[in-house]
């Protein structure tokens, strides 16, 4: 009985994720729950706009990686998420009996506070998480092994954005949650809009497009600056990397890791040893689970 709950809990998690992004395919959940569709139309739009207004005219509209790249995006908001959903719903039954309540991290109880300023912490707070857990990946030998897929990356564009390994969801889903348990353990109900906003500030952050914001840079991340995230020559003292903001570029200017030298677009992408990184999906599924080449 014992080992019967916990495995009902997995079974209706997995089931349940299958369930609800068939629906989503079908237009039966609300439409700012539909995020297949909504990940789709602004995938377009942004392609679209790289069509457009090319930053880079040289490169190619089904540039390299293109199909590649377009894979691995339904495969990490999709396929992958109904495949670990399972051991998430495991772990917080285990939790659970263990005593571990939401009520025993929770830090600011947003459920007393204004819509408007649930949904700014909400941002800010998950921003902030994200910023940190993406400077571990380059700080740390072991997890920059993983990390390596997504910078893989040779010539940017939108679809690049969902371009990375399953272990980083295997990293980053348990910070995030941990971020919504500091914050009373519940999403704001508008919180659609935070990763519909997310979604699409990181898909421009890798198209083939320049945009800067202007005075808004200090604050939000784009394409010119997270160019520079994705450079093969690092900065002096900069050895791990720069840039490390996802919607917001407030924290690298707030702690001294922003870099922004130029804005030709004119630069090599990659890191040494990049030719080392398979080409092929498939392969780059078990890489960095296995050792690697001196």
């Amino acid at each position: 009985m014992f080992f019967e709950k916990y495995i009902n809990a997995f079974t209706s998690s997995f089931f349940g994720m299958v369930n609800w992004t068939w629906r989503s395919i079908t237009f039966d959940v609300p439409w700012y729950t539909n995020y297949f569709w909504g990940l789709i139309v602004i995938s377009l739009i942004v392609w679209g706009l790289e069509i457009a207004f090319p930053w880079r005219k040289n490169q190619k509209i089904f540039r390299k990686d293109f199909w590649l790249d377009g894979f691995y995006m339904f495969f990490n908001f999709f396929l992958f998420a109904i495949a670990i959903s399972g051991f998430y719903k495991v772990l917080e039954v285990l939790f659970s009996d263990l005593g571990i309540k939401t009520s025993s991290l929770t830090i600011l109880d947003l459920s007393s506070l204004p819509n408007w300023l649930q949904l700014v912490l909400f941002f800010l707070v998950l921003d902030l998480v994200q910023w940190y857990t993406h400077m571990l990946l380059h700080k740390h030998p072991f997890l920059w092994q993983f990390h390596k897929i997504h910078h893989s990356v040779k010539e940017m564009g939108f679809a690049a954005h969902l371009r990375f390994h399953w272990m980083e969801n295997v990293l980053y889903k348990p910070l995030k949650t941990f971020g919504v348990m500091i914050l009373g353990g519940f999403e704001p109900e508008q919180a659609y809009l935070v990763h519909f906003f997310a979604i699409t500030i990181g898909h421009l952050n890798h198209a083939n497009i320049k945009i800067t914001y202007g005075p808004l840079k200090y604050l939000l991340n784009n394409p010119v600056m997270h160019l520079y995230h994705h450079a093969y020559e690092l900065p002096e003292g900069k050895k791990n990397g720069v840039n490390y903001g996802i919607s917001l570029s407030v924290w690298d200017y707030i702690f001294k890791t922003n870099y922004i030298p130029e804005d030709s677009g004119k630069l090599p992408l990659g890191f040494k040893g990049d030719e080392e990184i398979p080409k092929s999906f498939f392969k780059q599924l078990t890489y960095g689970l296995r050792k690697s080449k001196p």
